[in-house]
């Protein structure tokens, strides 16, 4: 019975070390049009210097100057050319205050809508929120407990190089990702 446990708890470890490494990912790109948007998308935010996360807090300054609505901030980051290499979309947490994906045993408080932008395949590096505050919820201090409580390495097989946090009216974002998503 231990001979059986000890292979069992083997192959559990090598099946996980097999899940953890990096594979090369191949996309098959059909056309010149393909090739030269793919391009165009992918080296525009390192073209200007910025990360990932940097590029992503000046767009939400910039979206949530005329937009109110958390989820439609959301849906317009998920769309920047920043992380269109990793295609995230925008979901609408359904819960009120709780802890959330990159915070350990932090638990979020002070916020009435919460909307998740992330890519679908959960060893990508990069995770980010847009919330909509509470009433009386000081953004300054929410800001502070969301960087201060942050895990870069929230995932078992992958850690951000960076987070980033920015508050405009009601508003908050907070990001972490990868400096790039260059290989």
């Amino acid at each position: 019975m231990k001979k059986v446990l000890a292979i069992l708890m083997a192959l559990v470890m090598v099946l996980a070390l097999a899940a953890c490494s990096k594979a090369p990912v191949t996309e098959e790109i059909t056309t010149e049009a393909d090739v030269q948007e793919t391009v165009e998308e992918t080296s525009e935010a390192a073209v200007s210097g910025e990360s990932v996360a940097q590029t992503l807090v000046a767009e939400f300054k910039a979206l949530a100057a005329t937009e109110t609505d958390a989820l439609a901030v959301a849906e317009k980051l998920a769309q920047s050319t920043a992380v269109a290499a990793i295609g995230p979309a925008a979901m609408e947490m359904e819960l009120e205050e709780n802890y959330l994906s990159g915070f350990d045993n932090y638990e979020v408080l002070g916020f009435d809508k919460c909307i998740m932008v992330a890519p679908m395949m959960g060893t990508i590096p990069f995770i980010s929120y847009v919330f909509t505050l509470s009433e009386g919820t000081d953004a300054d201090a929410f800001v502070k407990g969301l960087e201060d409580n942050a895990n870069l390495r929230w995932n078992i097989c992958t850690q951000a190089d960076e987070m980033a946090a920015a508050a405009e009216g009601n508003l908050v974002f907070f990001v972490m990702a990868p400096a790039s998503f260059e290989a």
